[in-house]
């Protein structure tokens, strides 16, 4: 019976993994308004070693179009401003001295559309990827049924796997209900 349980909970592990991914990508498409996990991608030289920009600035939204990032030390300014430019964050840096700020361009309906298309298009690889965990649990459950564990064990613990599945699917969609409507929301 122990097996049947380990199964069902790395099922349910997998999937939370893929939802946890699915969140992280959504969060890095930009939606019009300033959001600082856009800059968790880029990686600033940092005495030898890429280290990402939070682990040196203080990253901020003073206004809902605006991300100000601001270097713990003066002299990585415009480090941090060349890892801006050279990231795909599509933003362009402005300098004063002490402060870095990146302005948040109002989206084109067009490039919303873009980003709503490139949204569903992680959600479906993050639903694939739940499919193929409910695929990989069902087949170990089968496998058991030749060591000895009975028919309707394995359909009642077949039904416990669709279960998750759906349950991780819904979360999947409302996420990406969400993540759409915060892209074309002007």
């Amino acid at each position: 019976m122990q097996d049947v349980n380990s199964i069902l909970t790395d099922a349910d592990e997998n999937m939370e993994a893929t939802m946890l991914f699915l969140d992280e990508s959504l969060a890095h498409i930009r939606a019009g308004k300033a959001n600082i996990r856009i800059l968790d991608g880029v990686k600033v030289d940092y005495y030898g070693s890429l280290v990402p920009i939070a682990n040196v600035a203080t990253i901020t939204t003073p206004d809902a179009k605006t991300i100000a990032v601001q270097p713990w030390e003066k002299g990585l300014i415009g480090t941090i401003e060349k890892a801006i430019l050279n990231s795909d964050v599509g933003i362009t840096p402005m300098n004063n001295g002490e402060v870095i700020r990146l302005g948040i361009p109002p989206l084109t309906e067009e490039r919303r559309k873009q980003l709503v298309k490139q949204a569903r298009h992680e959600g479906e690889e993050a639903k694939i990827s739940v499919r193929n965990a409910r695929r990989d649990a069902i087949e170990q459950l089968k496998k058991l049924i030749k060591n000895g564990l009975p028919e309707d064990t394995e359909k009642d613990s077949e039904t416990s796997v669709q279960k998750i599945h759906d349950k991780y699917i819904k979360k999947i969609d409302d996420l990406l209900m969400a993540k759409e409507k915060e892209i074309m929301t002007v």
